[in-house]
């Protein structure tokens, strides 16, 4: 048996991670601020709280229903919402606090939280979705480009820390996906001509976190469609 966390589960991408693990076998601890992560962990014979990123109680008591119902934490899948937009300068500093609440904060906060029983384990992945534009960073979404660089760098950061003892992290840098609606002009501009489907990303999220990725720890893997231009 292994069991798995996965915050902002309740649509998107972290429910498509969500239905992918609990097909491979996973018992999971859902977490997302609506009703859809009870309803999806009900339904897929798990954990599922109503909570937030942004409350360090709500992520600290899913873990710990997690333990209490299963005894160990396997893997832990990073998901959050979207920070603010706006022109670089003109954000608020209450934005770009927001931006470190909702996209660094939560990972590290996950990593102290389920480090301990995971280093007691020997083994344990993380993997933290954050966006093909986390190194090549757009206007259009400055605070989220960021903080999301952020995460590739304590990605890198806790994988120099900790692989040694079993532990792994990495990043899942997805392009556009069919969770949301886009432009044609935006698919155009996409090699692949088309957007990822959430089952994609969700199957990248998969083979991080499995034995078929054994080796494999402080990456930043794109899954984009060939939009990022970095070699």
């Amino acid at each position: 048996m292994k069991v798995a966390l996965i915050t902002a589960a309740g649509r998107g991408i972290g429910a498509g991670v969500a239905h992918e693990l609990h097909r491979r076998g996973y018992q999971l601890g859902l977490l997302s601020p609506s009703e859809s992560a009870a309803q999806l962990g009900k339904e897929l014979g798990g954990i599922g709280i109503q909570g937030s990123v942004l409350e360090p109680k709500d992520l600290s008591s899913l873990l710990g229903e997690a333990l209490a119902r299963w005894g160990r934490i396997d893997a832990v899948v990073n998901h959050t919402g979207h920070p603010p937009k706006g022109d670089l300068l003109e954000i608020p500093a209450e934005d770009w606090q927001r931006g470190h609440d909702m996209v660094l904060a939560p990972v590290i906060e996950m990593a102290r939280l389920a480090t301990p029983t995971m280093l007691k384990q020997g083994t344990g992945a993380f993997v933290n979705i954050t966006t093909f534009a986390a190194y090549e960073p757009s206007l259009i979404f400055p605070v989220s480009c960021t903080y999301r660089a952020a995460v590739g760098a304590f990605t890198r950061l806790y994988a120099d820390r900790y692989a040694a003892q079993g532990l792994r992290m990495n990043a899942v840098l997805p392009g556009f996906t069919d969770s949301l609606n886009h432009k044609p002009e935006t698919i155009a501009s996409i090699p692949m001509k088309r957007v990822a489907s959430v089952s994609e990303i969700a199957k990248s999220v998969a083979f991080l976190l499995s034995d078929d990725a054994s080796y494999i720890t402080g990456q930043s893997l794109r899954v984009d469609g060939g939009i990022t231009r970095g070699l």
